[in-house]
C-alpha cells in the first residue's frame, strides 16, 4: 500500500478520474455516510459534494488528505491532523479513515492505520487521538482491537455529535537480549523490577542491545552489568517474544531474544551494582526454584518461562 497526498490544482479541482473514484469510495460507504451526516443525501453522495469537502481539509492549517493506493487502484484514504485546535491536547490526530466497500476485511484497513502511525511516529509524536462517533460501534470495534482506548466522551467542534475520544501511544521499537542462568539444582536467577507502566515484576538478566551489537553480545554485556557475572556465555537460544512497557518515560515495543545457560548458584556482585540497580529500577534478586516458578505471585517475564524451561530439560 502506498500513501500519497491528494493533488489538487491551482484552483483547487481535483483531477477528474481520481475525482471519479473517490466519490465511488464515499458513495460505497454508505452506513457510515448515513451515522455521520457529512453529505445532505448519503444515497445521492455527488463529486462537487465530494470536492469540496476535501478541498476544504486539504487547505485546513496542519490537515493533509492521504489517499491510499494497492493492488493497482484506489482503496483508501485518510486525513490526519498535525494538532487538535485544543492547545491542551498535544497529540495529532486521525479524523477519517475510509476503506473502499469492495476491499473492506482484507486488512486494508489496519495498514492504512499502521501507516498513519509510521508517520507520527517518524515526525517525534508520541501518541494518536481520533473520535468515534457514539452511533458507530463498527468503528469503536476496529480501532480498540488496534490499541486504542477510550479515554472520553464528549460531543464533536464542528456538529455537536457525541463521540468516544480515543487514543494509542506510538511505542518505539527497541531490540534486547535476556539470559536464563540456571543453577545445578534448576533454580533461574531473576531480577525484580519495577515499572511505570507495568508495575512490579519478574525478569532475567538483560536489556536493550547497543547501536551494531547483536543479541549475544547484548545478552553478554547486560549480564555482566546486571550482576556483575563474567565467566558464563549465552547458551542456545530459548525464545524470542515481544511486550510492551515505559521506559525513560517512552513507550517501547520491545523484541526480546532469550538465551540459557548454566552457572553457580550465588549471589550479584561488583562494587556498582547498587547504583546499577537503582538506575535500571531493579528493587531485588532471587534464585526460583522450578516449583515456584510455575505459580509465581507477581508476573515473570516471559510468562511462559516455566513452561519454556521444563520442555527444554
Amino acid at each position: 500500500m502506498i500513501l500519497t497526498s491528494l493533488p489538487l490544482a491551482p484552483d483547487r479541482d481535483i483531477p477528474g478520474p481520481l475525482l471519479t473514484e473517490l466519490t465511488a469510495l464515499h458513495a460505497a460507504n454508505h452506513e457510515f455516510h448515513a451515522l455521520s451526516g457529512d453529505f445532505p443525501d448519503p444515497d445521492d453522495i455527488r463529486p462537487e459534494q465530494v470536492a469540496a469537502a476535501l478541498a476544504e481539509e486539504a487547505v485546513t492549517p496542519g490537515a493533509e488528505v492521504l489517499l491510499a493506493h494497492g493492488e493497482g487502484r484506489l482503496v483508501g484514504i485518510a486525513i490526519t491532523l498535525d494538532r487538535h485546535p485544543d492547545p491542551a491536547d498535544p497529540d495529532p490526530w486521525i479524523g477519517l479513515l475510509m476503506v473502499a466497500a469492495d476491499v473492506q476485511r482484507r486488512g486494508y484497513g489496519s495498514r492504512l492505520a499502521t501507516l498513519l502511525e509510521d508517520r507520527f511516529r517518524a515526525a517525534g509524536r508520541t501518541a494518536v487521538r481520533l473520535a468515534v462517533l457514539d452511533a458507530n460501534q463498527k468503528g469503536l470495534a476496529f480501532w480498540t482491537a488496534l490499541g486504542y482506548e477510550v479515554i472520553d466522551h464528549r460531543a464533536d467542534r464542528e456538529r455537536g455529535r457525541p463521540c468516544a475520544v480515543l487514543r494509542k501511544p506510538l511505542r518505539t521499537a527497541r531490540r534486547a537480549a535476556r539470559i536464563a542462568v540456571l543453577a545445578p539444582d534448576g533454580a533461574v536467577f531473576l531480577l525484580r523490577y519495577d515499572n511505570d507502566e507495568v508495575g512490579k515484576h519478574w525478569a532475567l538478566p538483560g536489556g536493550g542491545l547497543e547501536p551494531g551489537e547483536s543479541p549475544r553480545e547484548g545478552a553478554l554485556r547486560e549480564l555482566a552489568e546486571e550482576t556483575g557475572w563474567t565467566d558464563l556465555e549465552p547458551g542456545p537460544l530459548l525464545c524470542t517474544w515481544e511486550h510492551d512497557f515505559t521506559r525513560a518515560g517512552i513507550p517501547v515495543r520491545q523484541h526480546e531474544h532469550i538465551y540459557v545457560t548454566h552457572g553457580p548458584h550465588r549471589p550479584p556482585t561488583g562494587a556498582d551494582l547498587a547504583a546499577s540497580h537503582i538506575e535500571e529500577g531493579i528493587l531485588a534478586w532471587r534464585w526460583w526454584p522450578r516449583q515456584e516458578l510455575a505459580e509465581p505471585p507477581e508476573p515473570v517475564w516471559p510468562p511462559e518461562l516455566a513452561r519454556l524451561l521444563d520442555e527444554l530439560g
